[in-house]
């Protein structure tokens, strides 16, 4: 048997051993990629770096990287899906190629030291070729050299065993992926990929392509690896279980919310407990339940575990977070210290959130009762509006219409369910398709100017403003920082005033790379201490003339050099995030 904690130790120290440095996870809410909601890779943070800059800590890093995944958000409970899991990724930024890749995943997988799996238990997937980039005759040979025989290699197209771009253009290359036997027979002695008794373990992706804008894929100045290994999904299959709600780290959820409910369901129980586990760590990351983005995210998480403990008959006298949100915390403190240093501000932000929507679940109850008085009988489109609009559980609808002799079927109800599903991907598939940031000059422009608009805000409003996250396009840039109450016209003006003066006093823009104590000291501004590594980049906005220091902070974004580049600053809107938290929207003048 093997533990989380022991596969993420083990892998840690292996690729130590192998001269990586190890890369704390990087927050949840990505800072620099305004595609996403959620870091949903581990690659994701690295964007900068794959793209050739310079990382502080060198070209070989090591991580796990916690992540979230809302897109299959309506199949959490099988076997495999999760909202958030933990993801097991080394990478070479520039440095080591194929045949060391290749070498230490296989190395780590089968070494009696490490997972020591049967050799005879794997198989392997390479680049077919096409008229883009050629058959990966290279990865083949180091697996042949490594005993992997022909028979268990095979060949695949780009839709199995290449990555990116995500956008129009970007690195790209081919991969190859490791499969591991799950049957309790002996493996046959051919791979076939279509066997789903082979379950993918690893992936090691050799980014060697450069597909610019026309669609053309060019040789890549810098060759990038970028791998990665679900740790939940590794574990499960490691120990024999069929399904990732069986490994240590989710027992104690899984027990404690069998002992809380009086009906027994095995699907509405894993649910809970993977969306209690999502929404602490979303909360960690100091997102506030709301009505948008990541907040929206998180009152979904938490009004389905409650939806689901309605359901499993679980008292409403039992808050569901204080139990097992606590559990949680419990669990995962000394991997990710963020969640003990905030335990109490999470926990009262998740009850809060279950609080508020016991009221709306019993607002939807009376509205269901007056709907019921009426002579037209409920629709399905009906049914579906009270769980959309007040989160009013199926089940629970369906029973009370049964006592009135009306039914809904659970197709008919799934039926609406879809149109919104597809409505809804339709209407965010630009927000969630994820991939490369976005490092146009315009995007550029506008990542410095939100260091010069952090630093008017806490002249203008006091030392409390803190960055509380951003989103940036080409377009314009979004800005959260906590502020109590809504800024005055008069304030407004004010940052505007500050930020249009940096720009006109053409003040130069340093980066250094140094410790994070020696940034402390320097009073560099950073908000999520938890996803720094050894060494960061603090970025200096001042005077090359006097010397006066307009602008300090720590960040791993794209610049500028001067500020002169930049344009006209303008305020656009203002908006309430969550309650001590507020949003602007500025743009700049196009150069």
């Amino acid at each position: 048997m093997i533990s989380s904690r022991e596969l993420r130790e083990k892998y840690l120290n292996f690729f130590k051993a192998k001269e990586h440095i190890i890369l704390p996870s990087a927050s949840l809410i990505p800072e620099n990629d305004p595609t996403v909601l959620f870091t949903t890779a581990g690659m994701q943070p690295l964007v900068p770096y794959l793209l050739g800059q310079k990382h502080p800590l060198g070209k070989r890093l090591v991580n796990v990287q916690k992540c979230i995944r809302t897109g299959d958000i309506e199949e959490v409970g099988d076997n495999s899906h999760l909202t958030f899991f933990e993801m097991l990724g080394n990478w070479s930024l520039g440095d080591y190629w194929k045949e060391e890749s290749i070498n230490w995943s296989w190395e780590f997988l089968t070494d009696k030291n490490q997972l020591n799996i049967n050799p005879d238990k794997l198989a392997v997937s390479v680049f077919a070729g096409d008229q883009d980039a050629d058959r990966d005759l290279q990865s083949a040979k180091i697996w042949h050299g490594l005993a992997v025989v022909k028979e268990r290699i095979a060949f695949l197209p780009k839709s199995d065993n290449w990555w990116g771009p995500a956008g129009l253009s970007g690195p790209c290359g081919p991969d190859t992926e490791i499969f591991y036997w799950t049957g309790l027979s002996q493996p046959p002695k051919e791979f076939d990929p279509n066997n789903k008794l082979w379950v993918e373990i690893w992936n090691n992706v050799f980014m060697e392509y450069y597909k610019n804008e026309q669609g053309q894929f060019l040789p890549a100045k810098q060759h990038n690896v970028d791998t990665g290994m679900g740790l939940e999904r590794t574990v499960a299959i490691l120990n024999g279980f069929d399904n990732v709600y069986e490994i240590d780290s989710f027992q104690p959820l899984i027990k404690k919310l069998n002992d809380l409910a009086k009906i027994s369901d095995l699907k509405s129980v894993r649910q809970m407990a993977d969306h209690s586990r999502a929404a602490v760590f979303i909360s960690a990351s100091g997102v506030e339940p709301s009505n948008k983005e990541q907040g929206y995210v998180l009152r979904r998480l938490v009004r389905g575990a409650l939806r689901q403990a309605r359901k499993l008959g679980i008292s409403q006298s039992i808050s569901i977070f204080a139990e097992v949100g606590q559990l949680v915390i419990d669990q995962f403190k000394d991997v990710y210290p963020e969640l003990s240093d905030n335990k109490d501000k999470i926990l009262n932000s998740l009850i809060a959130e279950e609080k508020k929507f016991e009221k709306t679940l019993n607002r939807g109850l009376l509205i269901l009762d007056k709907m019921l008085t009426k002579s037209e009988p409920i629709t399905a489109k009906t049914v579906f509006d009270l769980y959309q609009t007040y989160g009013f559980p199926f089940e629970l609808t369906q029973a009370i219409l049964k006592e009135h002799n009306q039914t809904i079927t659970r197709s008919e109800f799934e039926g609406e369910l879809k149109k919104h599903q597809d409505l809804s991907r339709t209407a965010s598939a630009g927000k969630y398709k994820g991939g490369l940031a976005d490092h146009t000059v315009a995007t550029t422009r506008l990542h410095t100017a939100a260091h010069l608009l952090h630093t008017a805000l806490r002249q203008v409003l006091g030392d409390h403003v803190l960055q509380r996250g951003s989103n940036i396009t080409a377009e314009r840039l979004r800005f959260d920082f906590s502020q109590p109450k809504k800024l005055t016209d008069q304030e407004i003006s004010e940052v505007e005033k500050l930020v249009n003066k940096a720009i006109r006093s053409k003040l130069a823009v340093e980066m250094k790379e140094m410790s994070l104590d020696e940034a402390r000291k320097m009073d560099a501004l950073g908000v999520f201490d938890s996803k720094y590594g050894a060494k960061v980049k603090v970025y200096t906005i001042f005077n090359a003339e006097t010397g006066e220091i307009f602008s300090r902070e720590i960040c791993g974004g794209p610049h500028i050099k001067n500020t002169s580049e930049l344009g006209n600053f303008s305020i656009i809107k203002q908006e309430s995030v969550s309650a001590g938290t507020r949003r602007l929207k500025a743009v700049l003048d196009r150069k």
